[in-house]
C-alpha cells in the first residue's frame, strides 16, 4: 500500500524542506494524546499534563482527534512561516468548506470521507453522512462535527484559541529547545537536494520514501502508507517538514486542492539511519513463521553451526536445511562465516532485537 505523488517535470527546488512551528505543535499534541507511541516523551507529557489548566485540558480533549491518530491537513502548513501566529493566520485564510472537509477526515476517523460535489455545509445528505460517520467514532466526535457543521466560524475560533493557549502553556519552551535541531536537519537535506538531486534527498528522509523514475520521464514520490492513494504535485511542489516530537511517525497530507506535505522524523544527532523498510520487516516475519526455521534460529542463537550440523541436530536433510537458511539469509537474519572448508551460520541478534526484545528472549531460552 502506498501514497504516490506525481512529480513529473517538477523542478528540484519545488521539493522544499522547511521548519514549521504549527506542525511541531501538532506533533507535541499527538505525543500528549498518544504516549504509548512516544515513550521517550512520557516524562515530558506527564509534566505538561500535570501543569495544564483544567479549561485547556478540557479543550484539548474535545478536539484531540484532530491530531491523535491522523493529522488535519491545516495543521501541516504547505508554506511554513517563521512563527505560530503567522501560520495560524494562514489557517484563518482557508475557506470554511476546505477547513471543514479537512477536519472531518480526522473527526470521522477515515481518509475516505468523500461527498462528491456535495458540501456537508449546504447539502443535507452529505451532512447526514458526515454526522453518521462521526457518531460511529464516539460522542465527542459527533458533538464536534455537529458544532462544526452548524457554525464553522465558532469552532474555528475555538480551535485557534486552544492552539494559542498551548503555545503559552508548553509549546514555546519546548520549541526553543528543538528548533535548532529542526533547522539543521532542513539545511542538511536542502544541501543534499541541491548537490545530488531529489532521489538522495528523499532517501535521507526515511526508508519509507522513495523516488520512482521511469525512462519516459515520469516520476513519482512513493510513500509507504496504509492506504493506496495518489495525488499530483507537478506545479505546486511538495513540502517536507522535520519533527522531533512526531518521531517515529511519517505523516502525509494530500487532500484534493492542497499541496502535499510530509512530516518526517528529524535525524538523531550523531546517529546513523537504521530504519528498515516494510518489505524487509515482512520478509523477516515470514522467515520466522515456519516452525523448522524457528528451531534453526534457536539453535543458531546459541552458537554458529554448519549446514551439516544443523541437519544432524534436527534430523533433516542438508538440502532442506540449505533452503531454510537461504530464506533467513535473504531476510537479513543470519551471518555466514567461512572457516576453511566449512561455512558457519550464526544469528544476527541485532536484527532479531529490532523486531522485539520478547522475540529475542524467546529465541535465547
Amino acid at each position: 500500500m502506498t501514497l504516490r505523488i506525481d512529480i513529473t517535470g517538477m523542478p528540484p527546488e519545488r521539493l522544499r524542506f522547511a521548519v514549521s512551528p504549527l506542525a511541531e505543535l501538532a506533533a507535541m499534541l499527538h505525543a500528549l494524546a498518544g504516549t504509548a507511541h512516544h515513550p521517550r516523551f512520557a516524562a515530558w507529557a506527564a509534566g505538561v499534563r500535570g501543569a495544564l489548566r483544567p479549561e485547556l485540558a478540557e479543550r484539548l480533549q474535545e478536539a484531540e482527534f484532530l491530531w491523535r491518530s491522523s493529522r488535519a491537513d491545516f495543521l501541516l502548513p504547505a508554506r511554513p512561516k517563521g512563527s505560530l501566529k503567522q501560520e495560524l493566520d494562514d489557517v484563518d485564510a482557508i475557506d470554511d468548506e476546505a477547513y471543514v472537509l479537512s477536519a472531518l477526515v480526522t473527526t470521522c476517523g477515515s481518509n475516505r470521507v468523500h461527498f462528491g460535489d456535495a458540501s456537508p455545509l449546504t447539502d443535507a445528505g452529505a451532512r447526514e453522512r458526515a454526522l453518521e460517520q462521526a457518531q460511529a467514532r464516539g460522542a465527542v466526535q459527533e458533538a464536534f462535527a455537529e458544532r462544526l457543521l452548524t457554525d464553522p466560524g465558532v469552532v474555528r475560533r475555538r480551535v485557534r484559541e486552544t492552539l494559542e493557549q498551548c503555545g503559552e502553556a508548553f509549546f514555546e519552551a519546548a520549541w526553543a529547545d528543538v528548533v535548532p535541531r529542526l533547522a539543521a536537519d532542513v539545511q542538511v537535506k536542502t544541501s543534499l537536494r541541491e548537490r545530488e538531486g531529489i532521489g538522495p534527498a528523499l532517501a535521507s528522509v526515511s526508508s519509507a520514501v522513495t523516488l520512482a523514475a521511469r525512462a519516459d520521464g515520469d516520476a513519482s514520490i512513493v510513500v509507504d502508507k496504509l492506504q493506496d492513494n495518489a495525488t499530483r504535485a507537478r506545479t505546486d511542489g511538495v513540502t517536507l517538514i522535520p519533527t522531533v516530537f512526531g518521531s517515529p511517525h511519517l505523516v502525509a497530507v494530500h487532500a484534493r486542492g492542497w499541496r502535499p506535505v510530509m512530516q518526517y522524523p528529524a535525524a538523531e544527532p550523531g546517529a546513523a539511519e537504521h530504519a528498515v523498510s516494510m518489505d524487509v520487516i515482512e520478509r523477516r516475519l515470514q522467515a520466522l513463521s515456519h516452525p523448522v526455521r524457528l528451531r534453526l534460529v534457536r539453535t543458531l542463537a546459541r552458537s554458529p553451526h554448519t549446514t551439516g550440523e544443523l541437519a544432524a541436530a534436527w534430523e533433516l536433510t542438508a538440502p532442506e536445511v540449505s533452503r531454510h537458511l537461504a530464506v533467513m539469509r535473504k531476510a537479513g537474519l543470519l551471518v555466514a562465516e567461512r572457516r576453511g572448508r566449512y561455512v558457519y551460520y550464526s544469528l544476527d541478534a541485532s536484527a532479531l532485537t529490532a523486531l522485539g526484545t520478547d522475540l529475542l528472549s524467546a529465541m535465547l531460552r
